[in-house]
């Protein structure tokens, strides 16, 4: 796991929290700023997607 999927989980996990916090105290900016957290997590994911498959098909054309 490189550096974009661990800071893509991380914003997911404190989206989440944020999410669930805001939806609880009726917090509608709180609940707003999770799932932009949330949004932010999964463009890391696939950036970390992107980068893993870059190295794949390096590794592939180097053998």
């Amino acid at each position: 796991m490189d550096r974009e999927h661990v800071k893509g989980a991380a914003d997911k996990a404190k989206g989440a929290i944020k999410e669930g916090a805001g939806k609880l105290s009726g917090d509608k900016d709180l609940e707003a700023e999770g799932k932009m957290d949330k949004a932010k997590g999964s463009a890391h994911n696939v950036a970390g997607n992107v980068k893993d498959a870059a190295r794949d098909a390096s590794d592939a054309l180097k053998k």
